[in-house]
């Protein structure tokens, strides 16, 4: 019997009525509907193709001479990713590679509409197909079982192994994973190093996609025919993190972060690895607005989670950057009451919603980096009365933002957690800034026997585990958590939606330790790259452009409003000083308004590495925001209007370069500002200096 599995491209199935689980789907979703339930398709050792909704990309999976399993992607008909191996390396046993046969296959279509509690847009739209290929080993190697599902969106491509239970294998024991990845063709690659000291906060570089060695994830890429990729992963649970290691020529493969104890992953069976993802389209805006990688988490898990509110902050954190302040105790202590109050004053009269206080537990005093053993998250020190702090906060409407810096002892961390997130909860503390300063492999865990230290990778299993364990936590006390010195973002803040936000780049702090410390074309490439897997607490709003001893930023002072719209975050920091933000009433007057939640968020100009413009919806108001970042090179810009509603003005209030700005000198503060009126179908035109940027807020006339 021959039937089409609801796919763009028809498959040729052989059917049997047998059914599997699909895709997880929201509960309730605004719009859903099973395009078609899973098919059974018995194919042998032949090859099995599935295509995505339009039909446009198109995996084939087959059988190499060798027995090992093999797939290969095309997109309109070419060649996008050649044919690539799968499976794995065992601690245990022989390798998961060759061997293989084609037990079956079963087909699945999914499509929905659902709905974000906070995000860069409110509704995300998934249609997808899927194939999911039954791979058995023969008896000479272990007869073993690999599952390996395939999902295709008109906008990218993912797969995942799934291992069912099986008689010859109860626990898996992964030395590496063998995941390949062929490209058809080179081009230009923007990535950081993987499994370097300083985590992912590197600078980022821009090579030939043949000079890449081993990178971390997001990677992206565009293609010498002008395709663009970016390679990550999602769900990452439970498992080592991905790097992406190049073989020779345009081929890479999964490589994965590194354990202490041999195996980089053991897993009970059955369970299903982290997704391998590749978000595809024609230029920059299809890579930025991209929900793949969304798509691929499970459903909320948590329900109600109105408890957070997304908001802008403010911090007693600028000054111990920059060594104004110290953490430790002492003369130059910054987390003192009176401080605290100070800004909390501030954070009153002009909206801010949170006040981030860091310093001010037991534990710095001593070689924390790396450390951590002597940190207390109940303990205040003696010049920080917390029940104070927080009940003065409550009183003039704003929050204390805690803080749990770790110094990578995990071990010290989890021992207090529980009891830290309740101390929290019962002050009205709902959102934690945790931190795992520490050197790549310095997570310290909890040891294998009493006494012993484990060091861990800060990617490994066993810290991925680490990151959940707390989300989880927090989540009991309706706490959300922005992690610092994370395990990279791979959309779970769909699932555990109090996981508000990560660092996981090299932030506005490095700003503070040396001239252009991040350079110009940080930010726009931060944009294409980092931001693709999710929000990042990068600290936007120096105002005073500059760090420890006058040290200049690479960027102008309207670049420092762009970066509010152009690196998301739905808990945004006004970095600087409260007395240099106040100095500054006419960009304050923007960081107030700006919201930091929106209902739509389109990428209306921009290329990879060079300059982002963005056009965002506020969530809660008709407001429209417009503006963002740019590189080294001084641009002229058109940027229409479009995306207004048709039949009404809007004023236009505008701030940008000032004439004659430029990163490189003192010209760097000069900022010009406009207002005018506008509508949909008019354009404003724009000059963005070296470094520079801008930020237009669009309000409905006569509101």
């Amino acid at each position: 019997m021959r039937i089409t599995a609801g796919l763009a491209a028809p498959l040729a199935l052989t059917f049997s009525c047998v059914l599997i689980p699909g895709a997880a789907f929201a509960a309730e979703p605004l719009k859903s509907e099973l395009a078609q339930p899973p098919q059974a398709v018995l194919s042998p050792d032949r090859a099995v193709t599935a295509a995505s909704p339009d039909g446009s990309l198109v995996v084939a999976v087959s059988i190499d001479n060798d027995g090992r399993p093999t797939y290969a992607l095309t997109r309109r008909g070419k060649p996008l990713i050649a044919a690539s191996s799968l499976g794995f390396i065992l601690a245990d046993g022989p390798t998961m590679v060759r061997g293989n046969h084609i037990l079956g296959s079963e087909t699945s279509s999914g499509a929905e509409t659902w709905e974000q509690p906070w995000g860069e847009r409110r509704f995300v739209n998934d249609r997808h197909n899927d194939l999911l290929v039954r791979f058995q080993q023969s008896p000479e190697w272990g007869g073993r079982l690999m599952n390996v599902r395939f999902r295709l969106f008109d906008t990218g491509f993912a797969l995942r192994y799934e291992m069912p239970e099986q008689a010859g294998m109860k626990t898996m024991r992964i030395a590496d994973e063998l995941t390949e990845f062929a490209l058809a063709q080179d081009g230009t690659a923007w990535w950081m190093p993987g499994g370097e000291w300083n985590r992912y906060e590197q600078v980022y570089q821009k090579t030939a996609i043949s000079g890449v060695s081993t990178a971390h994830t997001p990677i992206t890429m565009k293609l010498a025919d002008g395709t663009h990729l970016a390679f990550h992963e999602a769900a990452l649970v439970d498992y080592s993190a991905m790097w992406f290691k190049r073989i020779t020529g345009t081929k890479f493969r999964s490589t994965l972060s590194p354990s202490p104890n041999g195996p980089k992953v053991v897993r009970d069976l059955p369970f299903h690895t982290p997704w391998r993802s590749i978000r595809i389209a024609d230029n920059a805006a299809g890579l930025v607005e991209n929900d793949l990688e969304l798509n691929l988490n499970e459903p909320n898990k948590l329900g109600d989670v109105s408890w957070f509110k997304p908001m802008k902050y403010i911090g007693i954190w600028w000054g111990m950057i920059r060594g104004d302040w110290t953490w430790a105790e002492g003369p130059r202590h910054g987390a003192t009451t009176e401080r605290t109050k100070q800004y909390i004053d501030f954070a009153a009269k002009n909206g801010f919603g949170g006040v981030l206080v860091e310093g001010w537990d037991k534990g710095w005093n001593g070689n924390w980096f790396g450390h951590g053993q002597d940190f207390s998250y109940t303990q205040a020190t003696p010049d920080f009365d917390l029940k104070a702090v927080t009940a003065y906060a409550a009183s003039k409407g704003v929050q204390l933002i805690g803080h749990h810096e770790t110094g990578g002892n995990i071990a010290n961390y989890e021992a207090q957690l529980d009891d830290s997130m309740k101390l929290y909860a019962n002050l009205g503390v709902h959102s934690v800034k945790t931190g795992y300063v520490a050197d790549a492999g310095g997570i310290i865990a909890p040891g294998a026997a009493p006494g012993i230290t484990q060091m861990e990778y800060h990617d490994g299993q066993r810290q991925v585990q680490h990151h959940l364990k707390v989300v989880e936590t927090a989540a009991r006390y309706h706490i959300a958590i922005d992690a610092h010195e994370p395990v990279k973002d791979t959309g779970l803040r769909r699932t555990y939606p109090n996981w508000i936000d990560r660092e996981g780049a090299r932030g506005m702090e490095y700003n503070a330790w040396g001239q252009f410390a991040n350079g110009p074309e940080h930010e726009p490439t931060l944009v294409y790259t980092r931001m693709l897997s999710g929000p990042m607490d990068f600290t936007p709003g120096v105002l005073s452009l500059e760090g420890a001893n006058h040290a200049p930023l690479a960027s102008t002072l309207a670049k420092q409003l762009g970066l509010y719209l152009a690196i998301y975050s739905p808990i945004q920091m006004a970095a600087d000083f409260a007395e240099t933000l106040a100095a500054h009433p006419k960009e304050l007057e923007f960081i107030r308004q700006v919201p930091a939640d929106w209902a739509e968020s389109h990428l209306v100009a921009g290329e990879v590495g060079e300059y982002a413009i963005f056009a965002r919806k506020d969530r809660n108001s008709a407001d429209w925001y417009l503006g963002g970042v740019n590189d080294a090179t001084p641009r002229d810009l058109t940027l229409p209007l479009d995306f207004l509603d048709a039949g009404k003005s809007y004023t236009a209030t505008i701030w940008k370069d000032g004439e004659g700005a430029t990163y490189l000198t003192e010209a760097r503060h000069k900022i010009a500002y406009e207002t005018r009126t506008v509508k949909k179908g008019d354009s404003i035109a724009l000059w963005l200096a070296a470094g520079g940027g801008a930020a237009i807020r669009l309000h409905p006339a006569g509101k």
